[in-house]
């Protein structure tokens, strides 16, 4: 008897059932069964069917000698199941990779729940991808098992029946079956969530929902969409012959309320002419099922005077929400006058040199290079103020106690930046931010570039998607001073920002905390993260890449990944931080931590905390390699699509021709190296020493005294390269360091 039977109905969907079958078949989790329904398609789908099944004996095709529609094509499978739990899948969308394995494990795990719900992301068919919206609904109700009751919110999530297994004996034990019509889910969904009596949750997407630009059912116009009043009666039906469930009337009811009228203000459902009719219908069923007692919610109101009204006050809604529009456009232009204003009056008063105002990561906190020179100022020029620019309160919240701020484009702001002296950021300052005569713009980038920046992406449209690069050019027209960890970074930044400023060579301040770093420098984050001791701790951090929308591919099976390390390892994995909000964590990465299998550190506000937590690094073309270098442990290079992202996004050398350390092109190669050890040899050694001597070489651990000194102080204090010289020359360091006339140059 095999885990799943996996029903699968089609019509009219040949150009998209490849992909389903081949997202299911090719699951690193095999016990499964394939009952394909062939729905009396017009289209190849059939033929299609026919092919898979003679060569795959998990897929059983049965062919209806009429077509039933997609609740009763999926009634047709279920006799023929045999699985110990139901999964209906349609067939124009597909399974993420290793969804079926996570689902296996997660029932295994909550002892055979009745229904496990899993998380989607909608896939566009523009090549847009967004995950479900209320996806922490998922992950907040914790891991064991629950009713509806106990949990309503899991009633909010899309009522449909293909994010969800159900356990094949709680099927057949109701009778549960899909009625004929349209919104076949909602008959179904219902019954069974309300009668399950342990449900789980899967925080992981494991499906994609595909958007089709046409061919959606539901998207049609048509009177068809009037089947949603019978299939609430079904609904309705049941809930009567189940006395137990006699307390979700009022719920259902203005579910109901609301579902319909949700179908009825969608221009593409109804014809014009039968919307009268729907409104009629929807206030009838209202008034019918309304519980004894209850009031009316807010919402379902509406219903209680005729479709005329309805319609005066859609009206009336539009029209009262663009009167709104234009005050705010118009108080919007008061605003900006009197802002303005304000900002000449600003400018007219004289720049403060004590005055440091601070940004990191598009105004995300107290980070990267500018957080660390603001740390160095603090200890050793407490006469300088400094101030940061965070995007909103909620990451004001988050700041160290003490730390001075403003919120981005408030007054606080706008008078601040007027005056400031210095500004210190790793990414541009917003557009409406006027560089005044005299003030100095320091900018730190954040890393090394291997990838092409800036100018130097203008023809590469692929890597440039959604960036203005004349723009970005015009905001760099600001910087005074540029600074960099290694002639490569110098000769790179004035190739790619033609820009009148100067480079200085500092090193990265954030890297202070790295150079020189003892092995027990991690230990506070290791227990922090929860690692063991004495484990060997295995640093993953990928990319983005340009060659798919979104950014994001899973190159790796990271739970395949975590086992292959064995025991005495522990896998700690770093998304890029444009990769946070989005999908990415959800096909998986959320899923393993959330079982212990390894650690996502991605929301770990400092990256070098993560660095010296790790023993060894796993990257492909992140810039963090250059960072970690500092640290003097091993690299190891993962370049399994060097082609692909070379084409699409461009670098500036070869990494591969000139690695940190060995350098793996296949996951078989990169589970050999780290099992074999290979990956700490001497070979590795050898590699990350002349990887190091080019690309630390500006980094001695004071940066951030030297960007303090130098560039806010203006005191003389020795650049990297020079202090590399005289340390090499024997001269003491309190000489070098100490005032002189001697000229110096920063750049």
């Amino acid at each position: 008897m095999p885990r799943f039977s996996v029903i699968v109905p089609c019509f009219k969907v040949q150009g998209f059932l490849r992909e389903c079958l081949d997202s299911l078949l090719t699951q690193s989790y095999r016990d499964f069964e394939v009952i394909a329904v062939d729905d009396r398609s017009p289209d190849g789908c059939g033929a299609i069917l026919d092919e898979y099944a003679a060569r795959d004996e998990r897929v059983r095709a049965l062919h209806l000698p009429e077509n039933v529609g997609l609740g009763r094509a999926r009634n047709a499978g279920m006799p023929h199941a045999t699985g110990d739990y139901l999964f209906f899948l349609d067939s124009d969308d597909a399974l993420t990779p290793g969804a079926l394995r996570a689902i296996a494990d997660r029932l295994a795990e909550s002892g055979d729940p009745d229904v496990l719900v899993f998380d989607y992301a909608r896939t566009y068919w523009w090549g847009g991808t967004r995950r479900n919206a209320l996806a922490r609904v998922l992950a907040d109700i914790g891991s064991g098992t629950f009713t509806a009751a106990e949990h309503p919110e899991i009633l909010d999530l899309l009522m449909v029946v293909w994010n969800k297994v159900y356990r094949h004996d709680f099927v057949e034990k109701n009778g549960f079956a899909f009625p004929p019509g349209y919104y076949e889910d909602t008959p179904w969904t219902f019954p069974v969530m309300l009668s399950a009596e342990r449900i789980a949750t899967l925080d992981r997407i494991c499906l994609n929902y595909r958007q089709r630009r046409q061919g959606n059912i539901l998207s049609t116009t048509s009177r068809r969409h009037f089947d949603i009043h019978d299939q609430y009666e079904r609904v309705f039906d049941f809930v009567d012959s189940r006395p137990e469930l006699t307390g979700w009337r009022p719920y259902l009811h203005r579910k109901m309320g609301e579902h319909c009228l949700d179908i009825l203000a969608k221009p593409d459902r109804l014809p014009p002419s039968d919307k009268a009719e729907f409104f009629r219908r929807t206030a009838e069923m209202s008034a019918r099922y309304r519980p004894a007692g209850e009031p009316l919610p807010a919402g379902l109101r509406v219903l209680e005077g005729g479709y005329t009204a309805y319609r005066i006050g859609r009206q009336a809604g539009r029209a009262g929400r663009e009167l709104a529009r234009r005050g705010r456009q118009t108080r919007g232009a008061v605003a900006g006058r009197v802002r303005r204003m304000a900002e000449d009056v600003q400018a007219r008063r004289p720049l403060d040199p004590r005055l440091v105002v601070y940004s990191a990561f598009s105004h995300r906190g107290v980070l990267g290079d500018p957080g660390a020179v603001y740390r160095k100022a603090l200890e050793i020029a407490p006469q300088l103020r400094g101030v940061w620019v965070v995007r909103d309160e909620e990451t004001a919240a988050r700041l160290p106690e003490g730390v001075e701020h403003v919120l981005v484009d408030s007054p606080e702001y706008r008078r601040v930046t007027a005056r400031a002296g210095f500004f210190v950021n790793n990414v541009n300052w917003p557009g409406a931010l006027v560089k005044r005569p005299g003030s100095v713009h320091i900018h730190t980038h954040q890393g090394t570039p291997l990838k092409y920046m800036a100018a130097d992406l203008l023809d590469r449209p692929g890597g440039r998607f959604g960036v203005d690069v004349p723009q970005m050019l015009r905001r760099a027209d600001r910087w005074d001073h540029s600074l960099v960890a290694n002639r490569h970074s110098e000769l790179v930044w004035e190739r790619a920002y033609p820009c009148h400023f100067a480079s200085a060579r500092t090193g990265s301040p954030r890297n202070d905390v790295l150079v020189g770093a003892g092995a027990q420098a991690g230990a506070a984050v290791r227990e922090r993260l929860g690692i063991p001791a004495g484990h060997t701790v295995v640093l993953y951090a990928p990319t983005r890449r340009e060659y798919v929308r979104g950014g994001h591919v899973d190159r790796i099976d990271l739970a395949r990944f975590a086992a292959d390390l064995g025991a005495e390892h522990t896998l700690v994995v770093r998304l890029h931080p444009s990769l946070a909000a989005g999908p990415a964590r959800g096909t998986g990465l959320s899923d393993l931590h959330r079982r212990g299998l390894l650690i996502d550190a991605t929301d770990e506000p400092h990256v070098e905390d993560v660095m010296l937590a790790s023993d060894v690094l796993v990257t492909d073309y992140s810039a963090l390699m250059f960072d970690y270098a500092n640290l003097d442990r091993p690299i190891v290079v993962h370049a399994d699509d060097l082609g692909a992202y070379t084409a699409s996004r461009g670098t500036y050398f070869d990494i591969t021709a000139e690695p940190p350390g060995h350098v793996s092109r296949t996951y078989r190669e990169l589970a050999w190296l780290l099992a074999s050890g290979s990956w700490r040899d001497e070979d590795s050694t050898a590699l990350r020493a002349g990887f190091r001597a080019r690309f630390c070489a500006y980094d001695d651990g004071r940066a951030a005294e030297r960007v303090v000194r130098r560039l806010l102080l203006g005191e003389e204090f020795p650049d990297a390269a020079e202090a590399e010289s005289d340390r090499q020359q024997g001269v003491p360091v309190q000489e070098r360091c100490a005032p002189s006339d001697r000229a110096h140059s920063m750049g």
